[in-house]
This record gives C-alpha cells, sequence and structure tokens, in this order.
C-alpha cells in the first residue's frame, strides 16, 4: 500500500487515496515532471502475483493507451516497481456518474442525453480503433466539475474477464448484455446494450434487473422483458423510452448496428423529443426463451459469476433435456399452457362459426329467404357480396375551433383517432385551439384513420427576445415561454463559454409570430487541439509550429544538456498527441548546450641527475583529489616523461605525485602542483 509523500517510479509523488475496487486501489500523485495531477490505478497484491493475469493486464492498458479523446480518460503510463503493477491515468475532479445519480435520485432526461452522447462518443473513438470495453456501468463514467462525461478503464474489462473479482462483480452483472452472461461472442453491440441500461438507470433512478445475487441478475437479463422505463417516468419523451428499449434488445440483431447510429438518435432527441422516430426491428420469436440447462450451469460456473445459487430457476425435466438436444427446444411451462388453451378456444369458434354458416343456409336460425328463382343469378350475388366486403365507413366532423381534447373526444366516439402534426400562429382561433385539419369534414373514411391536425399558437407577431450569452436551458425555457419553438445547434467559441448562446435566428428584436422556430447555436467552449511534437526543434521552429496550432508560448526558460544542441527545445510543459483547448498556454525549455568546461594537462618531466634512480611511478590528480591517470614503472631511460591528459572536467589545476624507485631498491617521494589548459 503507498502513502503520502511516497514516488512511484521515480517521478509521481502519491498525495492521498482517492478509490478502491475489487482489483485495484486509486491514488492521486503528482507528476514532477510534466507538472500536474495523476491518478495511478495500482493492482491489488492477489493479482499482482498471476503471472498471466498482469501480461493481460499490461498489454490491454497499453493497447488502451492509444486512445485519445476528451470523454475518454487517458492512459499516461504503465509500469511496474518491486512487484506492484501500475498505470497512470489522468485525473479527473468530480464523482462517478454512479454516486451523481444517487444524489440526484434521478436526472432530467435532457441531462440524460446529454451524458449519453459524451459517453457515446467515447465509446465511438474506442470502437473505431477496435476496442471494446466490456464494462459500460455508471462506476466507469466520471462526471468532472465542468459537468463533462469520461469513460475510464477501457480496454481492462477485457483482461479481467476470465478472472474472479468479487467485489466488482455485482455491480458490473446489473449492466452485462445477455452474450455477456452466457460466456458468449462480445462485440461493440455489448456496449451498446450496458449504454442503454446505463440511460435506464439515469433516467429512471434504478436498473431494470436486481436481485440478491449476481447469477440471479444475470439469469434476467437473459430471459425476463424489463419495465419500461416510461412505467416509472409518465413523462419520459417517447423517443427516448424506444432509444432504451431498442438499445437494450435481448438479440444483438435488433439493437443499433454501431454506437454512431445511436448517438444521431440521441441528437434527435434534444430537438423533437415527443416524435416517434426511433424503429425497432420486428422479432419472429418469443423475447422471452427459458435458459437451457447447460446455460444456467455455464453462469453459475462462471468465474466472474461464482456466488450463491439462485432461488429460482426453472429446470426442464430429463425428457425435455433430451428432446432439447435433439433440436426441438421446449417451451416455458406457462407459455405452454398458454398456447394449449388458446388452441382449444380457437377451435370452439371454429366450430360455432361453422355451425351458423351452415344453419343460415338451412334456414335453422330463421335467417333464410325464399330460393330464388334465377339460381345462376343468386349464387353469382353470393359470390359478390364474398369478395366485395367493404371497410366500415364513417363520416369526418368538423374539429376546428376546439380543443384537442374536445376534439379528441368527439373522434374517439366515430372510431378516428387525431394527432397534433404542429402549431401555427392564428388572428382567428385562439390559443390551443384547432387551425386546420387534412381531411376536410364531411369526407367519408375507413374507421381508424388519423386525422392530422394543426393548433394555434395565438395571433399576431411579437418580438424576439435576447438570448444571446444566456444559458442554453434558461434560453430555451425563455423562448418557449414566449411562445417560440427554440431549437439548438453547437459550434466552438474562444469567447463564449461553454452551454452558453452564441448567437440566435431571428434575431433579439425581430418580429416572429408565436410557434416560430428560433434557432439557436451554443457554445461547445473551445475547441480541443492536439498539442504537436516540438522535441529538439529549434526555438524559432516551435514557436511557429505550436502557434499554427492553435496554441500559446507563454514563457520560455533554459537548461544546460548533454545530448540536445545549444538552441534547440528540450522540454514541452504538455505532451505531445495530448489533447488540450484551442489557446491553452505551453511553455518551453531551451537548451543552453553542455554546461561543462573541458581542460587538458601537459606536462614534461625531467629526471633526477642522481644515478641511482632507475625508474617511476607517476600518478595525476585533479583540485578535488580525483586521480585522473596514473603510470607505473617508468624506466629512467625515457625521461624527460611527457604527460598529456585532455577532457578534464570542471578543474584548472592540479597535482602530480611521482615516486622515485632507487637501485637499492629504497624509494623518494616528490609532489608539485599543476595547472591545466582550458580546451577550446
Amino acid at each position: 500500500m503507498l502513502a503520502a509523500g511516497m514516488f512511484v517510479a521515480d517521478r509521481y509523488e502519491i498525495i492521498e487515496k482517492i478509490g478502491a475496487g475489487g482489483m485495484s486501489d486509486v491514488y492521486k500523485a503528482r507528476d514532477h515532471i510534466l507538472g500536474r495531477f495523476v491518478a495511478i490505478k495500482v493492482l491489488k497484491q492477489e493479482f499482482s502475483e498471476d503471472v498471466n493475469f498482469v501480461i493481460k493486464f499490461r498489454t490491454e492498458a497499453q493497447s488502451a493507451a492509444g486512445l485519445e479523446h476528451p470523454n475518454i480518460v487517458n492512459i499516461y503510463d504503465v509500469g511496474s516497481e518491486s512487484g506492484m503493477h501500475y498505470i497512470v491515468m489522468e485525473y479527473v475532479e468530480g464523482v462517478t456518474l454512479k454516486t451523481y445519480i444517487e444524489k440526484k435520485g434521478r436526472l432530467t432526461y435532457k441531462e440524460a442525453v446529454s451524458i449519453a452522447i459524451q459517453v457515446g462518443r467515447g465509446i465511438e473513438a474506442a470502437h473505431a480503433k477496435q476496442i471494446i470495453h466490456r464494462d459500460i456501468k455508471p462506476q466507469n463514467i466520471l462526471i468532472s466539475t465542468e459537468g463533462k462525461a469520461k469513460v475510464t478503464d477501457f480496454g481492462i474489462a477485457r483482461a479481467v474477464s476470465n478472472n474472479t473479482i468479487s467485489a466488482d462483480v455485482m455491480g458490473s452483472v446489473h449492466y452485462a448484455s445477455p452474450e455477456q452472461a452466457r460466456n458468449g461472442f462480445v462485440d461493440g453491440k455489448s456496449d451498446i446494450y450496458s449504454l442503454g441500461i446505463v440511460m435506464y438507470e439515469m433516467v429512471t433512478g434504478r436498473v431494470p434487473f436486481d436481485g440478491d445475487t449476481t447469477v440471479s441478475i444475470a439469469i434476467k437479463h437473459l430471459q425476463e422483458e424489463m419495465v419500461a422505463p416510461g412505467f416509472y417516468v409518465p413523462d419520459l419523451p417517447i423517443s427516448l423510452e424506444k432509444i432504451i428499449l431498442k438499445c437494450t434488445q435481448k438479440s444483438p440483431d435488433r439493437r443499433y448496428d454501431t454506437i454512431s447510429s445511436l448517438l444521431l438518435d440521441l441528437k434527435q432527441v434534444l430537438i423533437r423529443p415527443d416524435d416517434d422516430f426511433v424503429k425497432i426491428a420486428s422479432s419472429n420469436q418469443n423475447t422471452t426463451r427459458v435458459i437451457k440447462n447447460n446455460e444456467v450451469k455455464e453462469i453459475k460456473n462462471s468465474r466472474s459469476l461464482r456466488v450463491e445459487e439462485p432461488r429460482e430457476v426453472y429446470e426442464p425435466s430429463q425428457e425435455e433435456e433430451e428432446e432439447d438436444e435433439e433440436g426441438e427446444g421446449f417451451l416455458n411451462p406457462r407459455l405452454e399452457k398458454a398456447v394449449t388453451i388458446g388452441g382449444i378456444i380457437a377451435a370452439i369458434i371454429i366450430v360455432c362459426i361453422v355451425l351458423y354458416l351452415a344453419g343460415n343456409v338451412l334456414g335453422l336460425f330463421g335467417g333464410a329467404s325464399e330460393p330464388e328463382e334465377n339460381t345462376e343469378a343468386s349464387e353469382k350475388h353470393s359470390v359478390i357480396n364474398t369478395e366485395e366486403v367493404q371497410a366500415e365507413q364513417v363520416e369526418v366532423i368538423d374539429v376546428r375551433g376546439k380543443t384537442l381534447a374536445e376534439a379528441k373526444s368527439e373522434l374517439y366516439e366515430k372510431g378516428l383517432g387525431i394527432r397534433e402534426e404542429g402549431s401555427q400562429s392564428s388572428d382567428e382561433y385562439e390559443k390551443g385551439q384547432i387551425i386546420s385539419q387534412d381531411i376536410a369534414a364531411g369526407t367519408m373514411v375507413d374507421k381508424n384513420t388519423m386525422i392530422k391536425v394543426y393548433v394555434s399558437t395565438g395571433a399576431g407577431e411579437v418580438s424576439v427576445p435576447n438570448v444571446v450569452g444566456y444559458d442554453s436551458e434558461a434560453a430555451i425555457n425563455m423562448l418557449k415561454d414566449q411562445g417560440f419553438d427554440p431549437t439548438r445547434d453547437y459550434a466552438y467559441s474562444d469567447t463564449v463559454a461553454s452551454g452558453q448562446v452564441i448567437s440566435q435566428d431571428p434575431k433579439a428584436g425581430d418580429a416572429a409570430k408565436k410557434g416560430d422556430v428560433v434557432k439557436l447555436v451554443v457554445s461547445q467552449g473551445k475547441e480541443a487541439v492536439a498539442v504537436p511534437d516540438v522535441f529538439n526543434r529549434t526555438q524559432e521552429e516551435a514557436v511557429s509550429i505550436l502557434t499554427d496550432a492553435g496554441l500559446v508560448v507563454s514563457s520560455t526558460s533554459t537548461a544546460y544538456s548533454d545530448t540536445v544542441p545549444e538552441g534547440h527545445v528540450m522540454e514541452q510543459s504538455i505532451a505531445k498527441d495530448k489533447y488540450v483547448d484551442k489557446g491553452t498556454n505551453i511553455t518551453l525549455v531551451i537548451s543552453a548546450g553542455s554546461g561543462k568546461t573541458y581542460y587538458t594537462c601537459q606536462l614534461s618531466i625531467a629526471a633526477p641527475e642522481s644515478n641511482s634512480v632507475v625508474s617511476a611511478d607517476i600518478v595525476l590528480f585533479a583540485s578535488d583529489g580525483t586521480k585522473l591517470q596514473e603510470w607505473d614503472d617508468i624506466k629512467i631511460s625515457k625521461f624527460p616523461y611527457k604527460i598529456s591528459v585532455p577532457n578534464i572536467e570542471n578543474s584548472d589545476s592540479g597535482t602530480i605525485k611521482i615516486t622515485w624507485r632507487l637501485a637499492d631498491g629504497s624509494s623518494q617521494e616528490q609532489s608539485d602542483n599543476v595547472m591545466f589548459k582550458k580546451q577550446q
């Protein structure tokens, strides 16, 4: 376990522990090289000792490190130290989506859609690089203090999928797709299913399937139909409800094909929430099916769901198992009973119809008339009556001037439907009254025909209010309160804060009718740009490249370097390829060249005049006492002896010590101070 003040990789200083899960502990740390906070996820001891798991964990983490996106918690580094394995990630100041939902109870549909779009964009970027998350859940989604949603733990789920993660499984199984529950093939549609469950929880404040054990919850994902979210939230827009239902279809083929197609529908919800535009493919088979014995056993034995037995699981008989193994399959006992009863009822109805027709022909029910003289004509008339049965028709009534409620009541009595197609201002009809209908009064139409109408928003033109600079939600509410139909589009802005209105059309003060569309352009904040790599570039080149990328070089400093040439960039404050807001400040460290000074020692040493000297040992020292070089057993015949020692670092003087060896075996010591010459 790490403690505050400890260092990892001689770079990351631990600040505090900020979280813990079934497989790891998470710490906030300071990166002393790049001067920023990071989050470090450290594997717990029981996983660090599993060599195969560690290899797979590192491989998946390194793969996920290639993801760079504003809605993904980016991975900066993967490493190990003294048996400890860790991942260094982007530090996000905020809370998990799970905590956010728990604090708010449930989210408004607009907030839920906004978060879902951000999460979807992160998943989309990962899918584009063939990376499937496999564990999308609110606990793996962070909401920053700025309101941005970021997905974390990409690629990690794949590494842990075959290991027992007891503490995390209960949270994950609530969001697991049916194919995950039965250990089937998993692709991007599994992430779509899990995101659908997350959206369900955001708008309802609860998960659709719950239970006492992971096995019981997994079985519900496989064989039970969820309660539609609209049951808990009656005012939930139909478009969002159908998106959630489409995402969470048990068959992957009935879900969205790609996360990109899901994002298109989510964006439409913000524009026309009450339109029924989501299409869910029909299914030719029962949506609920009973799990086979072998599937139940596989779920029970799954290492990722190894907990107590479920309380109630339907167990087929031996005969049913044998029949199923032969390819016949078997029905749910309740369904089989219902089919049997339905068949009996259908048979009774058919017999009654046959008896009634026969009775009419024989005159048993008093319905037969006297026989026609022309039998051929009678038969022809009978055939025409059988083949040309007309649908029952009714006369359309005039609903103009009525409210929707009044018109609906009167049309329903006649067997007709009604749908509001839109609204318009009107000088003739009061607000809330129907202006027009697509089928004129007096027209004969088939029963169940839908009558489309437009409703008045009131009379005359009004001045459009100024909403530029307002928070987008406040602007929308203001325009709606005054009878307008606001729409939203988004754009980057260097001057307008994220979420505020940049412009409006019509402009403030323009005359418009109530019910008219007012188009708003809402700021997404500053545009995110990738930081270029300017290492080893000249200072001039680096400034030019960064400026062209939309960044600002706020300051520079210098430092010595033995590897980077003088005047070239040796460090940049933001790592290359990191996404930051356009206009972000960046600092550079410029090389001042090598900080060392080199000297050369050149000497000519003369021998003493004494004939008793036969050889000498010579040692050269720097001024700090460091031995620079030595020469042993130099014969007297080689004197005067020349010495040349180059590349002496940061020392302009030293000492030379000579030990003279005499013929009688004794020795004499000599020590002299010497000066070194600076190298050019």
